[in-house]
């Protein structure tokens, strides 16, 4: 998860919400993202779709099984879906999202008896640190708003 917390550190240094993903299997990281929806002008280009694909990558598969994801914000339905269908084996998340968390916050998307694929989910790691990554994130952004006006 401290990695991630790096990796959510580039995305603000360009600009990004400050999000944070590194996909892992067997100990080994192959693949790792963060927020980049603004600089690729691509509204799928969240830190999970990014770690996915470069995990993809590295496995020459679209099938991720037996990785887990560690990503420093809960998935939103988007990225919860391209876990599903990427059949990761674990999330584990840092910070809640309580607008558009789709992994038991808002919506319970990767844990519906309906999916053809489970994953396990481990919630709230290092919750407090990837939280205040994100206020203090918006609180500068707020900041420098009200500067501009």
């Amino acid at each position: 998860m401290l990695h991630a917390q790096h990796l959510a550190d580039r995305a603000k240094a360009q600009g990004e919400v400050p999000v944070g993903a590194v996909l892992v299997k067997d100990n080994e990281i192959i693949g790792e993202g963060w927020n980049q929806p603004i600089t690729h002008h691509d509204p799928s280009a969240h830190a999970e779709i990014m770690a996915l694909r470069a995990g993809g990558q590295f496995l020459e598969n679209y099938r991720l099984p037996d990785t887990t994801l560690y990503v420093t914000l809960e998935p939103c339905a988007m990225c919860a879906g391209a876990m599903l269908h990427a059949r990761i084996g674990r999330l584990v998340f840092g910070a809640f999202d309580p607008k558009t968390g789709a992994a038991g916050s808002v919506f319970n998307t990767l844990q519906n008896d309906e999916n053809l694929h489970k994953l396990s989910v481990t919630s709230g790691v290092l919750a407090e640190q990837c939280s205040e990554q994100l206020r203090a994130f918006f609180r500068e952004r707020r900041k420098n708003n009200k500067i501009k006006a």
